[in-house]
């Protein structure tokens, strides 16, 4: 499916406006998931960019909006994450436009956008528990030790100086709380259901499937994949706007499966 893309501002946000970069398919259906993005770049990438993977799922037929989620607060913890949270209850109120009150209304990310939708999904569940449909963490950064077996690997694509650099950054407000590390989070029950994705060559595979273990082991609804070694994964590190590979269809193909699942419970 085609998609669009279109820059805006929410500018009823509690922090103040937030710019929106929002990718919608061209055919997208009433009642359309709203799907709340949150880009990479090991916390230290701010701006509006573009952001392949979201627009990936939009050709599912999502509404796909990606805040500059770091722009106000300098990427640090916890600003970052009061930001996310703070459009994520934009949407849970307001819809900012966006779909319609029947839409399902979902949180997700990559790497440390990743991270910071399993932080709003946890800062929801105990503010906003009935407005989050569903979380989407796509090889979360979660693991601020980098101690984990397949973290090894980072340095074959060269990002361990990188995510190394970005944790230092993202916590130099000198506070770890649960919110900033969710793997560290001892409470994990309640949370919305999710779908973790990762790949069997990347570096941050254990620290998603440690964490879909937890969420499961908790009582929380998970579909968890792994993508085959292989698939050019990896690229989704590069930073560029162009990045392609088999994962695109089964990233694609994961997500409507997980929103359909959930629009029939």
């Amino acid at each position: 499916m085609p998609v669009e893309i279109k820059d805006m501002t929410f500018d009823k946000v509690a922090s103040g406006p937030v710019s929106v970069r929002v990718y919608q398919g061209a055919e997208f259906a009433k009642g359309a998931p709203i799907l709340l993005y949150f880009h990479g770049g090991a916390f230290l990438t701010s701006g509006i960019v573009h952001c392949p993977l979201a627009e990936t799922l939009a050709a599912t037929g999502a509404i796909v909006a990606v805040p500059d989620y770091n722009a106000p607060g300098g990427g640090v913890f916890p600003q970052s994450l009061e930001v996310g949270f703070e459009v994520f209850s934009y949407l849970a109120k307001k819809r900012a436009g966006l779909g319609d009150r029947k839409s399902a209304l979902l949180i997700g990310g990559e790497e440390a956008g990743g991270n910071v939708a399993a932080g709003v999904a946890l800062k929801a569940r105990d503010h906003f528990a009935n407005e989050l449909d569903g979380q989407v963490l796509i090889s979360p950064l979660l693991d601020p030790f980098m101690g984990t077996s397949s973290f090894r690997n980072a340095d074959a694509i060269g990002m361990r100086e990188r995510w190394s650099d970005g944790w230092s950054h993202y916590l130099s407000g000198g506070v770890c709380h649960p919110y900033a590390a969710p793997s560290l989070c001892s409470r994990l029950s309640g949370v919305a259901p999710a779908l973790v994705l990762s790949a069997a060559d990347d570096p941050l595979l254990d620290e998603a499937q440690g964490y879909a273990d937890r969420l499961k082991a908790s009582g929380v609804k998970v579909q968890q994949h792994v993508l085959p070694a292989g698939t050019g994964w990896s690229s989704i590190y590069s930073g560029k706007s162009d990045v392609t590979g088999e994962w695109k269809a089964c990233l694609a193909g994961h997500f409507s499966d997980f929103v359909h699942n959930i629009s029939i419970h």
